[in-house]
């Protein structure tokens, strides 16, 4: 018998987790003040989506960054869902985004499938289990 995937689509900017410090806790650096805010954003839409936490195995994970502004409609057309090859890492997108969703992340052993960022025309993120 095959596992259903289900998809859970967040739509919100791909965001990274900042390096803090103890400080951080009492005082708000516009870095971690926009992490934190990320942060709850993903776990209000997971909520909502019936997601409360990401289970052992993951089948995918797509982060989708938005273009630039500056960038011709001709660009954008171009490079809408080609890969994102500039910093930040998928990495850090990762951590931010298993921050977000789980207490501890060290009980996730396998993403079986694509981990990729992508330009496109709104941020968003998309995890498919």
């Amino acid at each position: 018998m095959e596992k259903e995937i289900k998809t859970y689509i967040f739509n919100v900017d791909p965001n990274t987790k900042p390096r803090m410090t103890q400080r951080d806790k009492w005082t708000n650096r516009p870095a971690t003040s926009k992490y934190w805010g990320y942060k709850d954003n993903i776990k209000l839409q997971a909520n909502l989506q019936g997601l409360h936490t990401l289970p052992t195995t993951i089948e995918s994970i797509q982060f989708i960054i938005p273009m630039p502004q500056s960038w011709s409609k001709k660009k954008k057309a171009e490079m809408d869902g080609q890969l994102h090859e500039s910093a930040p890492d998928c990495d850090n997108f990762l951590k931010g985004i298993f921050d977000a969703l789980c207490t501890e992340d060290k009980h996730i052993a396998l993403i079986k499938g694509p981990l990729s960022k992508r330009w496109g025309y709104e941020g968003k993120i998309i995890i498919k289990i």
